[in-house]
């Protein structure tokens, strides 16, 4: 069974205003994300991110079913770090810190 991680527009509102309290924009943003290691999940998460300039690290877990990564992105806006949540929440099965 799929499980995708969409969030309400409520909650994306709510999170705009914590983000512009919480920091200066424009700024740095880090994304953390878990997913299945080498799973078609872990590849759409690469894809997605890889559209932005951005910094991908890897980590992966003692037993290597799971890959957390982590993205630094300079936003220009909380308005692009949403954008960014969006997409990814798309992906079946991922887990977003």
């Amino acid at each position: 069974m799929a499980h995708k991680n969409i969030k309400s527009e409520e909650f994306y509102s709510r999170f705009h205003t914590q983000l512009n309290e919480s920091q200066n924009w424009p700024g740095e943003y880090l994304f953390k994300f878990i997913v299945k290691d080498n799973s078609d999940e872990f590849k759409s998460l690469k894809e997605i991110l890889s559209l932005y300039k951005g910094e991908m690290n890897f980590k992966y877990s003692s037993n290597n079913k799971f890959t957390s990564i982590s993205f630094r992105y300079y936003a220009e806006s909380p308005n692009h770090v949403i954008e960014i949540y969006k997409k990814t929440s798309e992906i079946d099965n991922i887990i977003s810190l």
